[in-house]
């Protein structure tokens, strides 16, 4: 997929704060069997449980398009997530 986003829709205090130093931010991308614009693929910031349950409006970030696939679409095996420490101590 290429893909671009609106880095100013960023919510800073989304930003995680790895224990290694470095700044991660969770996306959400989302492939759809459409194509609106050439894009097939949106970007949205992701959501907690409870945001979800609330049935929160999604903050779309970004689209793209799927450039290449063999074919064979397998979902990811979910793996259990460790909590990170956030920060508002950024870089930028």
């Amino acid at each position: 997929m290429n893909a671009s986003i609106r880095v100013d829709k960023l919510p800073k205090e989304k930003f995680i704060k790895g224990k290694d130093g470095a700044v991660y931010y969770n996306l959400t991308i989302s492939v759809s069997d459409e194509t609106r614009y050439g894009n097939n693929v949106a970007i949205t910031d992701s959501q907690t449980k409870e945001e979800r349950e609330a049935k929160k409006p999604k903050n779309y970030l970004g689209n793209g398009k799927v450039v290449w696939t063999d074919g064979n679409i397998v979902l990811a095996e979910k793996e259990e997530i460790q909590e990170q420490e956030t920060s508002d101590d950024l870089p930028f």
